[in-house]
């Protein structure tokens, strides 16, 4: 579901380079983009309605296509036969939902497969933002203990979509910008591979050569949607509403991937060399720490690629039992279509 978006697409990506280039993949999207094609593998998939989807009675169904659209279409899904791993945020907060990432809590949705009346159900992929997060501190969750989590994030714009990309082709151009929330065309004669972007820019500041503490939408508290759910995700994975989270978020003129600047503040005192094996040894994990080679994630480094990378870490002398760490991870593999995915093969082999 979702095709033919920037997270769909790669979705089909990583499908066919972990092992399911020969199985029966259909592509559905929208009614507006029935009947175009999309690659996978070594083929052209058309795409098709939600409703022959349905009536095609599939196993697994991925999603990426909107909260609307899950809530709609993803129960009818279910009723037809197909676990449903949901890429949006229509079900993240469902008690009965499980939220899963592979690597810390795949048990939680066997564990609600098989206690399913038809052998389907509905599986949540956390935001890009949590599953880099809470994998990359799981080994210390597990065996420390978390207190307290502040976060903030620089987030890439592929997290908005195909728009964002859009956005930053124009404005690197040199022959549109946005002002007062809508495209001006320039007088530069630079050639562009973006004649006429889209109707609206996906932001209503610059992005190119700037960055703004703003994304998703602002709650009454000040705080924003996208800062909620790293508080609300990380206590429903590790399964503690104990845990203290406070993030920022701000968005940056990156196509690579999501950074994060973790502080963590253990429940007991620990050992750095200690942690240090602890993530080296994560599974989904690369530590990336030798600061006398310069050596640490970067977003350009880890495009394209599945692991969350770890580095920079080292104490925190403001406080006791507390370490600094920085996090960086491809928002649109791990932190979209890989987990889904990932999570699809533990339920092949599990269930």
């Amino acid at each position: 579901m979702g095709a033919t978006g920037l997270v769909g697409r790669e979705m089909l990506t990583v499908l066919a380079e972990r092992g399911f280039a020969n199985d029966e993949v259909i592509a559905a999207a929208s009614p507006k983009s029935i009947g175009k094609t999309v690659p996978f593998a070594d083929r052209m998939l058309t795409v098709v309605s939600v409703e022959e989807a349905i009536a095609a009675r599939p196993r697994y169904a991925i999603f990426s296509a909107g909260a609307a659209a899950s809530r709609q279409y993803a129960p009818l899904f279910v009723e037809a036969g197909a676990t449903v791993i949901d890429n949006s945020s229509a079900w993240r907060k469902d008690p009965a939902i499980p939220l899963v990432v592979p690597e810390i809590n795949i048990d939680v949705a066997t564990n609600a497969l098989k206690h399913s009346s038809n052998n389907a159900i509905i599986i949540a992929n956390p935001n890009c933002s949590t599953i880099q997060m809470v994998l990359a501190i799981s080994s210390l969750e597990r065996d420390y203990g978390i207190r307290r989590i502040v976060v903030s994030t620089y987030q890439s714009i592929t997290g908005t979509g195909l728009k964002a990309v859009r956005q930053l082709e124009a404005e690197e151009s040199g022959e549109w910008k946005v002002e007062n929330g809508e495209w001006k065309a320039t007088n530069s004669t630079r050639s562009s591979t973006l004649h006429s972007p889209l109707s609206a820019p996906a932001y209503p500041y610059q992005i190119h050569r700037n960055l703004f503490p703003h994304g998703g939408d602002f709650l009454p508290d000040g705080y924003t949607t996208e800062e909620q759910k790293l508080v609300d995700e990380t206590r429903k994975i590790f399964a503690d509403p104990s845990i203290m989270v406070s993030a920022t978020v701000a968005r940056v003129p990156v196509v690579g991937g999501h950074s994060e600047s973790v502080n963590v503040e253990l429940k007991r005192e620990y050992d750095l060399d200690e942690v240090r094996a602890l993530i080296a040894a994560t599974p989904g994990v690369v530590l990336q720490d030798d600061p006398s080679r310069n050596l640490y994630p970067m977003p350009i480094t880890a495009h394209h690629k599945d692991e969350v990378f770890v580095g920079r870490l080292r104490r925190d002398p403001s406080q006791p039992c507390t370490l600094n760490l920085w996090v960086v991870a491809d928002n649109i593999r791990k932190g979209a279509a890989t987990n889904a995915v990932q999570i699809m093969e533990q339920l092949r082999v599990k269930c």
